[in-house]
C-alpha cells in the first residue's frame, strides 16, 4: 500500500459542486451548512466516487463521516419499498453508531435514502422491523451486526460499500474476529473504505487482506499536536484533584467541558461530588443502560448539561460543537487515548483548551504523552491554591474552592475564550 499525503494536495476551493454531485445532495449539504469540504473530504470523496478502495488516516473532528457518507449517498440508486441494505458502516461504539446514522439522515433529507443504526443495549425487535421494512444504509457495531447476520434478519448479499470507521479503535477493543467474519459474508465485488486515526500493522494487514489495491490517503500531518488546542498540565496530589477541578471550572467558565476519568467507579464518585456544586453535571460510562446513555448524550448535545464526566467511551467519535474544554482528571493509560480525548475540543479547526491532572509520581507518563504528540505541555497553576502537600507545608498558595455558575454559560467565540484564559494566567 503506497501512501499519499493528501492533506497538502487537497484543493478545497470551489465548494462541493466540483464533485458533480446530484442536486438533492447539494441541497442537503447547503441545508446542513456545509460550504467548503475539509481536506479529508476533498481527498476521499472523489476517489470514493470512482469506486476506489480507500484507506484514510485521519483523526476525529476532521469531517471524515461526511467524507464517506457523501459518496455512498451519491452512488446508491434511490429505491422504495422492501429492499436489502446496500451499504454497511461498522463503528466501535453505540454512540458513534447513532451519530453516523444521524449524519446520513441529514444528508439524505432530499434524496430520501433510508438509514438505520443497529447496536447492543436496545431491544433487537425494533431493529429487525426496520431492516424488514427496507433500508439503504446500515450503521452498526460489529457485535450486533453479527447477531443480525446469524438471525438472518439482515442480508449482506447486496452490499455495494462497506466502511470501517475508527478501525483502530475497533481492533483495540477486540472486534477483529467479528469484522473479518462480516467482511467474508459480504460480496467480494464491493467497495471498502477504511478510516483510522493510526495505521498500525494490524490495520495494514486487515486492509491488505480484505481490500482491493487500496489507495492510502494520509491526512494525519500535524494532526497529533492539535494546533488549535492549548494544552496544559497541573502537578497535583491525588487528594487535591477534586478541589482543583472546582477551582479550574470556576476560573475557566467553560461553555461545555468533558472531564475524563480512567474508571467507571471514579466517574460516579466525581459526578456525585460535582452535582453537589452544580445541577449541570452528568456522567457517561459503559455500565449505564443504553437508554440512560442516550438521554445523557441528548442533554449534553442540547446544552442542558455543561459538564460531562466520562470514561474513554466518549474519547472517540463524539462530536459536540460547544465543547471548549477537556479535563483529564486522570491521565489515560495509553498515549493514543490522550490524543482522542483532547480531540473532543478543537473540532473542525476551532480552538479549545485541555488540562491534565498529573500526580507527582506520574512524570514519566506525562513524558510519554509529550513524546507521542511531539509537543511539551505547559505547566499551569492557580494562585492561592495548594496543588501538593509539599506546597502546603512550605506555605505557598492557599486553599479554597471556586464557585461554579448555576446557569448554563452561553457559547463564547473561541478567540474570546483563549484571550480570557491568557488574562487569567
Amino acid at each position: 500500500m503506497g501512501t499519499k499525503t493528501a492533506a497538502s494536495e487537497a484543493v478545497i476551493n470551489g465548494g462541493f459542486s466540483k464533485f458533480a454531485l446530484s442536486g438533492e445532495l447539494l441541497s442537503a449539504l447547503e441545508k446542513a451548512g456545509y460550504a467548503e469540504p475539509t481536506p479529508v473530504q476533498a481527498g476521499v470523496i472523489p476517489r470514493a466516487l470512482e469506486s476506489v478502495d480507500v484507506v484514510g488516516q485521519a483523526r476525529t473532528g476532521t469531517g471524515k463521516t461526511a467524507a464517506f457518507a457523501i459518496p455512498i449517498l451519491e452512488k446508491l440508486e434511490v429505491k422504495r419499498g422492501k429492499r436489502p441494505p446496500r451499504a454497511l458502516v461498522l463503528v466501535p461504539t453505540r454512540e458513534l453508531a447513532v451519530q453516523v446514522r444521524d449524519e446520513f439522515a441529514k444528508l439524505s433529507i432530499d434524496s430520501k435514502h433510508k438509514s438505520v443504526a443497529i447496536y447492543g443495549g436496545k431491544p433487537i425487535r425494533g431493529q429487525v422491523e426496520s431492516l424488514r421494512d427496507g433500508v439503504d444504509v446500515v450503521v452498526g457495531t460489529p457485535g450486533r451486526v453479527i447477531d443480525h447476520i446469524r438471525r438472518r434478519t439482515m442480508q449482506t448479499e447486496s452490499m455495494e460499500v462497506v466502511v470501517l470507521d475508527e478501525a483502530d479503535r475497533m481492533l483495540d477493543i477486540g472486534f477483529r474476529p467479528d469484522i473479518e467474519r462480516i467482511l467474508r459474508v459480504c460480496p467480494t465485488e464491493r467497495q471498502t473504505l477504511l478510516l483510522s486515526a493510526t495505521l498500525a500493522p494490524p490495520i495494514r494487514r486487515l486492509a491488505e487482506r480484505y481490500m482491493k489495491n487500496p489507495e492510502v490517503l494520509d491526512f494525519s500531518t500535524n494532526s497529533l499536536d492539535h494546533d488549535t488546542i492549548d494544552q496544559y498540565y497541573f502537578t497535583v496530589d491525588e487528594t487535591k484533584k477534586f478541589p482543583l477541578l472546582l477551582r479550574l471550572l470556576a476560573r475557566e467558565k467553560p461553555a461545555q467541558a468533558i472531564v475524563f476519568c480512567r474508571t467507571k467507579r471514579r466517574v460516579d464518585k466525581v459526578t456525585k461530588r460535582l452535582q453537589k456544586k452544580t445541577r449541570f453535571a452528568g456522567c457517561l460510562h459503559g455500565d449505564m443502560e443504553q437508554r440512560a446513555r442516550d438521554r445523557m448524550m441528548a442533554r449534553f448535545r442540547s446544552g442542558e448539561l455543561r459538564f460531562l464526566i466520562a470514561t474513554d467511551i466518549v474519547g472517540r467519535g463524539i462530536d459536540v460543537t460547544n465543547i471548549s474544554h477537556i479535563v483529564n482528571y486522570d491521565i489515560p493509560e495509553f498515549c493514543d487515548d490522550y490524543v482522542h480525548r483532547v480531540g473532543r475540543t478543537g473540532r473542525m479547526g476551532r480552538e479549545g483548551i485541555a488540562f491534565s491532572f498529573v500526580n507527582p509520581e506520574q512524570g514519566h507518563e506525562l513524558t510519554r504523552i509529550e513524546q507521542r504528540i511531539n509537543r511539551l505541555l505547559k505547566r499551569d497553576s492557580i494562585p492561592g491554591f495548594y496543588l501538593t502537600h509539599d506546597e502546603e507545608r512550605a506555605g505557598r498558595g492557599g486553599e479554597g474552592e471556586g464557585d461554579i455558575e448555576e446557569k448554563p454559560a452561553p457559547p463564547e467565540p473561541p478567540n474570546s475564550r483563549r484571550k480570557r484564559y491568557r488574562r487569567a494566567l
